[in-house]
């Protein structure tokens, strides 16, 4: 069915406000804050950082890989902290984040390369995190991966 551009652009002005952040605004340094978060991660993950992995997730984290196994936080954390596995890459693209109160929606397209048991392969995934407003500070509470 075709759609109109002047459908389109109902559609457009009809998408909700929380998505809309703007520089300056509490949902904007809000924004600004989950976007420092996830590169903290990003980072912590390059680096196997065990220290700062933990302190950026939940004890309750739910951790899903784009093949479908979920780990819980020790079982996330430990390989690569050991560094038993790795990233010796990442790249992060089309980034978006929504706030919902205490809550935050983090998606992008994750390009790089994994290593496990000795094997580097690359990896091109989508990205879906959620992260929850803790303390003062955003941690992520859960991710999930899909293929793209």
């Amino acid at each position: 069915m075709p759609i109109s551009r002047r459908a389109a652009l109902a559609a457009a002005l009809a998408t909700p406000v929380l998505l809309r952040t703007r520089p300056g605004t509490a949902a904007g340094s809000d924004a600004a804050a989950v976007e420092e978060a996830v590169d903290a991660l990003t980072k912590a993950l390059l680096a196997g950082d065990g220290p700062a992995l933990e302190a950026l997730t939940l004890d309750g984290l739910s951790y899903g890989h784009s093949s479908g196994l979920v780990q819980d936080k020790a079982a996330f954390i430990e390989p690569l902290a050991t560094k038993r596995a790795s990233f010796p890459s990442i790249t992060l693209s089309d980034r978006s984040v929504s706030i919902v109160g205490d809550d935050a929606i983090a998606r992008h397209v994750f390009t790089g390369e994994s290593t496990a048991n000795g094997k580097t392969s690359p990896v091109h995934i989508g990205v879906m995190q959620v992260w929850r407003r803790d303390g003062g500070r955003w941690r992520l509470m859960a991710r999930q991966a899909f293929k793209i």
